[in-house]
């Protein structure tokens, strides 16, 4: 998937969202998302890189757990065929969940 169909994806997620970060004081409200491209995981053939591959996070962040936000995001990623990892934790200084989706495209 490209750059621009992640975008697409992402604004189909009907949530604010920002590539890696918001600049510090622009940050919306929760339910918000970010995303980023991590690291590149790619097959080398005769010493070049033959098929790419980017592992992409989807962070997203509320201030109360949200399981519909959840299911609606997760549909997002099935309707594009996107097999994801999904990881949460509670950021105690900013005071929001963080749900990760990790994948590749």
């Amino acid at each position: 998937m490209s750059h621009e169909g992640v975008l697409e994806m992402m604004e189909e997620m009907g949530l604010p969202f920002a590539y890696d970060h918001f600049v510090e004081g622009e940050a919306p409200e929760p339910p918000f998302a970010v995303f980023l491209y991590p690291r590149a995981d790619n097959f080398s053939a005769d010493g070049i890189a033959y098929f790419k591959k980017n592992e992409l996070d989807i962070e997203l962040y509320t201030d109360l757990k949200d399981p519909e936000l959840e299911e609606a995001v997760e549909a997002v990623l099935l309707r594009h065929g996107i097999f994801y990892g999904k990881s949460e934790v509670w950021i105690e200084s900013e005071k929001l969940y963080e749900v990760l989706y990790e994948t590749e495209v």
